[in-house]
């Protein structure tokens, strides 16, 4: 650990011919163990260059900052240059990056050649017959995918409108409360994702059908003729470990059977989401793997690329995940959709030398063969428009792939090793890999979508202000909680797009009984109540309804804590008086690293008890850091941390809060903690700041966890910031 001070000339180097008035110098203070994404946020701060289009320059010998730069060692004149302003020196930039790889490449080059020469010597001279058997017979699957009646049965298991809903609420939480149909599409398709890793159930080895327990297996049996008709040709044997009973796993190809067992394995489980995929009308195809793997491909209108997707892991976009991630040493990866196949392997590769050195099963120039045999012939009878439209995707496809397999990988880059299948299933196939979670090791500033958050807080801390004053008593304030939480899981359930609730007429009178508070209530929820020509009351949406979306969960869970604190007499208690007023909201965050996709930093500030901020590695250290918007300062009451939904051994336990007033230069402690335990799930916890320190960015450094030798990962469930603005 070293304090630094770094003067940073915002700018072109000295000497270029720009105007001095344009070049401005910043000085920052810097502390050497906190990474370059710290410094890149502090200069961030002070010059309005997103971390993500920062090129760093040391001015005494034109050295470029990065990852590997020593922060220690480095003189203390910087320069910060906007890679979209200055596209001649990111050219440069480039230029240099390329020559300097020009010699890695040369020897890529030479083993790929040795490869190709080797391939004649260990071939099969089969005509590529082989090779034609491993792919070929998928094709019957894939053109199921196509039957209008297994895709109707299909949408029928999809809870469609809840999925929907997820999706824009995805795209709100970013900020873009009006996406393209693009946008809507894409936010969609991974909500299918995540929804279809929720409901499909990996088999190890298949439960007893008698009574429910563990089995063991004891061999192949013979399929049935029902079997049969679903394309189980192999069916698994388990004899129960308790009640001796026979249990038989047959492995259904036909997605319609699929769709109805929910169970499998990598095979199931990509068969039956490519077709879910087909039958909401995405370009798809099933990816096969011959090193024993299947998994799915999408093509994104909003990336204008084919994706990659994996529904056994819950990932997407991720194709190094197998390579680096699972350690797998690929060999042949091959696309399989109604209008042919492709070779894809080298999307999936940085080794495409070594790759090649494995293909073995025939040459080169047979793959390439028997799939444009097997691709014409499924593709007889498409129209010239079709075909023109499949070509130019694909034309555009092999220039990507020509390039990709000699794309550098990302240092940083941390891949998982395989999730699905037991421990003892996947270490035998090597495919723990080096890490366990899916991250990204350098996280976006991330913007929070929250104002309804605080709003929401503001209206029901209204409430008890009313309830005091009218002296209501615990009773009556728990009914009152208890008929608003009845209407809020009410609206919650229903159509999003047409949110409606028609009050009885006891809410009608206790909503009467508190008018201006719920009225403001409806407000920040983005609801509003209004009177029928029948005379009933109802409560309806306003505006656009993702507001709603985003709102209610926010409302019910904060309704459901006031509940809980009325029931358990610790509502009033000193310190722990929730919801509060000057609540912070619309800051930008960025963390030491994340969670994808759904432990993302803002998850923090979102109000859901349900979600959390997770860090994969932040066990014995990681960082938040919360930057107040448009340039305000505030002077800090207090924060909440609330714990999150499992894991206790996650929990923070020791912690530092700093605060900034020159937007991250120079800090100061405002709040240090240790030994603090959450006793609970879901256990919010109050600390006061006594010195009302006025800051513009906040910096919290998590220093331990409650079990940081057995356990790598860091979790909150939320963290409020109080205070007022100034």
């Amino acid at each position: 650990m070293v304090a630094r001070r770094f003067v940073v000339r915002q700018g072109p180097a000295a000497g270029g011919s720009v105007e001095v008035e344009a070049v401005e110098e910043h000085e920052v203070e810097y502390d050497t163990e906190h990474g370059l994404d710290v410094l890149r946020f502090q200069i961030f701060s002070l010059t309005a260059v997103p971390p993500e289009l920062q090129k760093i320059v040391v001015e005494a010998d034109g050295s470029v900052v990065d990852d590997g730069t020593d922060l220690e060692a480095v003189s203390e004149r910087l320069r910060i240059v906007s890679m979209e302003e200055d596209e001649e020196e990111d050219d440069a930039a480039v230029a240099k990056a390329q020559e300097k790889s020009d010699e890695e490449l040369a020897r890529m080059l030479q083993a790929e050649e040795e490869a190709l020469l080797l391939q004649q010597y260990s071939v099969l001279n089969d005509d590529g017959e082989v090779f034609r058997q491993r792919v070929e017979p998928y094709m019957h699957q894939i053109l199921m995918y196509e039957d209008p009646v297994r895709q109707e049965e299909a949408r029928k298991t999809v809870p469609i409108c809840e999925l929907e809903e997820k999706a824009l609420v995805s795209l709100a939480k970013e900020g873009n409360f009006n996406p393209s149909k693009d946008e809507e599409n894409h936010a969609f398709l991974l909500q299918l994702l995540f929804w279809f890793k929720q409901s499909f159930r990996w088999v190890n080895a298949a439960p007893c059908d008698n009574c429910g327990r563990e089995t063991s297996n004891v061999g192949m049996g013979t399929p049935l003729p029902l079997e049969i008709e679903f394309g189980a040709s192999r069916v698994e044997i388990y004899r129960c470990n308790h009640c001796s009973s026979i249990t038989r796993f047959p492995r259904y190809n036909d997605p319609r059977k699929l769709i109805q067992t929910r169970r499998g394995r990598c095979g199931e489980w990509a068969n039956c989401f490519t077709f879910y995929c087909r039958t909401f009308g995405y370009d798809a195809r099933l990816i096969l793997d011959f090193t024993d793997h299947v998994w799915t491909e999408c093509f994104s209108n909003l990336y204008g690329r084919w994706m990659h997707l994996d529904p056994c892991e819950g990932v997407y976009d991720n194709p190094l995940l197998y390579e680096k991630g699972w350690n797998k040493k690929l060999d042949y990866v091959i696309a399989i959709s109604k209008d042919g196949v492709r070779d894809v392997t080298k999307r999936y590769t940085r080794k495409w030398h070594e790759v090649l050195s494995r293909r073995t099963i025939t040459s080169e120039g047979t793959v390439s063969a028997v799939l444009s045999s097997i691709t014409g012939k499924y593709r007889t009878g498409l129209s010239t428009d079709a075909l023109s439209v499949i070509e130019n995707r694909e034309k555009e496809e092999s220039e990507e792939l020509s390039k990709s397999a000699y794309l550098q990988v990302e240092t940083g880059l941390s891949l998982p090793g395989r999730l699905s299948g037991s421990v003892e299933w996947r270490k035998a196939r090597s495919e723990l890999g080096q890490a366990d979670s899916l991250s990204c090791s350098s996280c976006p500033v991330r913007k929070c979508v929250d104002a309804h958050v605080s709003n929401i807080y503001d209206a029901l801390c209204a409430f008890l202000l009313q309830f005091c004053d009218k002296k209501m008593s615990k009773e009556r304030s728990i009914e009152v909680f208890d008929v608003l939480k009845t209407l809020m899981l009410t609206l919650k359930d229903s159509n999003f797009k047409s949110r409606s609730a028609t009050l009885d007429q006891k809410t009608q009178q206790i909503f009467e009984e508190i008018f201006p508070c719920i009225e403001r209530l409806f407000s920040a929820i983005s609801l509003k109540a209004e009177l029928g020509a029948d005379g009933h009351q109802s409560v309806t949406v306003v505006g656009n309804p993702i507001h709603s979306s985003l709102a209610l969960p926010v409302a019910l869970d904060a309704v459901d804590e006031i509940l809980s604190n009325y029931k358990n007499n610790i509502f009033c208690t000193e310190g722990n008086q929730f919801p509060r007023r000057n609540r912070l909201c619309l800051g930008s965050v960025l963390a030491s690293r994340e969670q994808l996709p759904i432990g993302i930093a803002t998850a923090a500030f979102d109000g859901i008890h349900s979600s959390k901020w997770e860090e994969p590695d932040g066990a014995k250290g990681c960082w938040l850091i919360y930057k107040m918007c448009d340039g305000q300062t505030c002077k800090l009451e207090s924060y909440d941390l609330m714990s999150a939904n499992d894991a206790p051994e996650r929990d923070p336990m020791d912690w530092v809060l700093e605060g900034s007033a020159d937007g991250g230069s120079i800090w100061n402690i405002i709040d240090s903690r240790s030994s603090e335990m959450f006793e609970s799930r879901f256990l919010r916890k109050t600390f006061s700041v006594d010195n009302g320190y006025v800051a513009n960015v906040f910096r919290f450094r998590f220093l331990r966890v409650r079990e940081s030798h057995s356990n790598r990962r860091f979790q909150i469930g939320s963290i409020d910031l109080y205070g007022k603005t100034i």
